[in-house]
Formats: structure tokens, sequence, C-alpha cells
């Protein structure tokens, strides 16, 4: 079987998250969007289809994968917002000698596609796709989850938790391994799995009583640390002394996290090292939350949040939402965001008020004033924050970052800042 994981044109929704990436590559649980796909197509032929800036970066990242080309004469087509869930394939027959589309609503969640059409889809490849696209197929009504902005990756979090680990922990017989010192206590042991090469340091507590938590090789669990599950810790990462670590909360490789957190995404690469509050948020990479950093997640009066997307002030039906930061950005020690603020890339955010709810990418300063980061000093430090972890900006990396800065040059002019 040939599978596509595609986008379409609704991924700027989930902006700033994707400039640098596609929508499938962000996280919610454990895994990837991506990987949730793929677990249920084991050893297909798999094509990524992004946006053309991208596909360079993605090739040079997954030279595994065919990138926006498809080679095969019958393909299922999987939109790349969906959460697939373990009873995905249940909701999909990819059995059916025809050619079919399955729709949630008017949003695309898979097709499966061959002949004249097929060869019309190929052709438009360099695009993203709309349902129009996929117009004549058989089209079927199905209940799968896509995720449309933000706060639903932060939503369905817990339970992508609960669902990762249950697929991979299952038939594995030793769930605890690296180096559990003296004084460590387990709340429900069964529900906890532990990596290789990691330590876990006294009087660190683990509680799975009300969801599992599961984490990765060579991470350490400082003394002292708080986890309370569904929570997942990825490889490589660290817990800081005293850490509390809240139900829903999923951290990715190599972070370095203290002070409290709760429901919320940390992606990789990212650190917020000290106290402060972050609840109800998703920080890309490379991120730095600077010591005693705080976000708000829920408003005086319990209301709806809204949040600025795309430049579109858009109601999330949800109490609680918190901070979205693009990759590469950074607050100052003592800085406060408010309920639903969104920071784009590469941002460096700091002062001694309530910096403005949209922070466009490549913007410095807070509530007093914002002008351009500018775009060689702002690489000198991506370069530097990257070497710190033995890693090195590709050649197609920095191009991506480049054109990131160019395709919101008109965000910043819009709140008159110099481009």
């Amino acid at each position: 079987m040939h599978i596509c994981i595609f986008e379409g044109i609704y991924y700027s929704r989930l902006l700033p998250l994707v400039y640098l990436r596609p929508t499938y590559e962000l996280r919610c649980g454990i895994l990837k969007l991506k990987d949730k796909i793929l677990r249920h197509f084991p050893g297909a032929k798999v094509t990524l289809h992004a946006r053309s800036y991208l596909a360079e970066y993605l090739a040079e990242r997954y030279p595994q994968y065919e990138i926006n080309s498809i080679s095969s004469d019958e393909c299922v087509f999987i939109n790349g917002r969906v959460l697939a869930e373990k009873d995905f394939l249940e909701k999909i027959d990819l059995n059916t000698p025809q050619d079919v589309l399955y729709v949630n609503g008017e949003f695309i969640v898979a097709a499966k596609v061959s002949g004249s059409k097929l060869n019309d889809l190929k052709n438009s490849l360099h695009d993203l796709f709309t349902i129009s696209d996929f117009d004549g197929l058989i089209k079927r009504q199905v209940d799968v989850k896509l995720i449309h902005y933000p706060w639903d990756l932060v939503n369905n979090n817990a339970k992508q938790i609960e669902e990762d680990f249950e697929y991979l922990t299952n038939n594995v017989e030793k769930k605890i391994n690296g180096k559990i010192y003296d004084g460590v206590y387990f709340i429900n042991k069964d529900s906890i799995y532990i990596g290789e090469g990691t330590k876990i340091k006294p009087g660190a507590v683990l509680d799975a009583e009300n969801g599992p938590i599961y984490i990765g090789k060579n991470v350490k669990i400082f003394p002292n640390a708080v986890i309370e599950g569904p929570a997942f810790i990825g490889d490589s990462s660290a817990i800081k002394i005293g850490a509390k670590i809240y139900e829903g909360t999923s951290i990715g490789e190599v972070c370095k996290v203290g002070g409290e957190v709760e429901a919320s995404i940390i992606h990789s690469y990212s650190n917020k090292q000290h106290e402060g509050f972050l609840g109800h948020s998703y920080l890309g990479m490379w991120v730095n939350i600077g010591a005693d950093t705080n976000n708000s997640d829920l408003k005086n009066n319990y209301g709806s949040v809204k949040v600025y997307i795309n430049g579109e002030l858009v109601d999330t039906g949800s109490q609680f939402v918190g901070l979205v930061m693009g990759d590469h950005s950074k607050s100052g020690i003592n800085t406060m965001f408010n309920t639903g603020t969104v920071v784009g890339v590469s941002c460096n955010v700091f002062g001694s008020d309530i910096p403005p709810k949209y922070i466009p990418s490549f913007s410095w300063g807070g509530a007093d004033a914002i002008t351009t980061y500018d775009l060689e000093r702002s690489l000198e430090v991506a370069k530097r924050v990257m070497a710190r972890r033995n890693m090195v900006m590709s050649a197609a990396e920095e191009k991506l970052f480049r054109k990131i800065f160019d395709l919101t040059r008109e965000e910043r002019r819009k709140r008159g800042m110099p481009n």
C-alpha cells in the first residue's frame, strides 16, 4: 500500500506552530500526528506532502520517504491533521474496490484514489489540497477527529498519552528500566514506563493513579520532582529539583523543565528550567522560558477564551487556553503572558508589563514597544542555541528560517514594525 500524508489549505489555523514544519509533525500525546497515522500502516510506502518551501527540509529529515511525489498507481491520501486513534481503520474501509472520499463534515479525512483521478492529484502535489480536488469520488461521512487549532492538541493531549502509552507498552515485559534510587515513590507502578539509561533521584514521586506516565531513555528526574499522569517525558530530557508536572503534560526530547507545568505540550529541545507557571500551552522547538515567567490560562470571568490565529480573533469555546509560542522564541525573566497569547517564530519577549496577546514572528520587545528582530541577529542566536545541543543548522534549515522571515513581513507591517 502507498499512503500520502498531506497538507490542506487549513494548515494556517495552526500557525505559528507550523511555520517550520508540516501540520503532521505536531505532537499530541507521546507521538506526533504523522506517527499515529503510520502505526496503522506498517510496511507501507510513504509520501509526505507539504507546502513547497518545506520540501527540501523534509527530504533532508526523512530520506526514506517520497516528498511531494507519488510513484504508485493507487494511493491512500490521509489528512495530516487527522488524529488517528486506535479505531481509525475501523472507520475507513480501505478494502473497497471503489475510489472513495472519507470526510468529517466538509473536512477531508482520507481518500482511496487510483486511475485518472490519481494522475490529476499527482500533478497537484505542488499545491495544498482542498476538498474540490477529490470531486467525483464517492463521499462517505466518518466520525474521525481532526486537529483544527493549537488548543485542540492541548485538549486532546491527556487522552492521547493514555492511548499512545497502551500502544507503545503493549507486550513489553519490563517497564521499569534505568536506575531508580532509594526514596523514589511510585503510585500505580503498573502504569509507569521508564526507559533505559534514565535516572530517578530520591524524593521523586511518580503518580499514575489517574493516568499513565511514560518516561523515555536517558532522562534525569531530579530529587523531589513530582509527576502526575497522564504524562510523557521524552528521551534525554531533565525534570529539575522540585518540579511539579501535572496531568496532561507532554515534554518532548532534550528539554529541561522546572517549576509548575499543567496540561501543556513542550515540543522538544526547549527549556523552562525555573519557577513559574505554564498551563494549557504549546511551546515549539528551541524555546527558552525565562525565570519566573508565568502565563494565564483562565480568564477572571471564567468565559470562553478568544485567540488571534493568522490575523483573526477566534473564539476557542474553551475556558482554559494558555500560551502558544513558535520555534526559537524566548521570554525574559518575570514575563507575564495573558490568557490565550500567541507568540510567533524567533521572538524575544521581555518587559515588566503584560505584552500584547499577539506578537508577530521576529519581534523584539514587549508591552512598552515592539520592533523587528533583525534576521541576521536572530539567525546567529538560533545557530548558537543549537550548537549548545551539539547540533548544526543545515543549509536547508537556514533557507527555511529566512523564508519564514519573508513570509511574516506582512504581519509585522500591519503593526507598524520596520521590515
